[in-house]
């Protein structure tokens, strides 16, 4: 059974940091893309970063470059989503996300995160919530 569990979200107060795990039973992450989207209230998701399971190479959204740090652990089938400098405006359910088929090779990052078609299995969320 293909799994995605969340784990590491809660309360902060803004400045904070909060690390989010993301371990994928079911299947194997390496040759697929894994992401972070999160989704606040009365708003649409958005794609807050993604990483590709082989080389390491990332998107992040422009709200969170310099603030979060995303990686991944091919040996235990988990990424992470290292969050510094928390903000109010951050506060949302973050989802992880793992793409369940190949996308074409002339995609890149930024494409493969935003387009989320590839994402084919989703984690149920981790409250994060910044208080100000």
């Amino acid at each position: 059974q293909v799994q995605l569990v969340e784990s590491g979200g809660g309360v902060v107060q803004s400045g904070d940091s909060l690390r989010l795990s993301c371990a994928a039973s079911g299947f194997t992450l390496d040759y697929y893309a894994i992401g972070w989207f999160r989704q606040a209230p009365g708003k649409e998701r958005e794609a807050v970063s993604c990483v590709k399971m082989t080389d390491g190479s990332t998107y992040y959204a422009d709200s969170v470059k310099g603030r979060f740090t995303v990686s991944r652990d091919r040996t235990k089938n988990t990424a992470y989503l290292e969050m510094s400098n928390l903000k109010p405006e951050d506060t949302a359910i973050y989802y992880c996300a793992a793409e369940s088929r190949r996308p074409p090779s002339w995609m890149n990052m930024d494409e493969r995160c935003k387009t989320v078609e590839y994402m084919g299995y989703w984690g149920k969320g981790s409250q994060v919530t910044v208080s100000s």
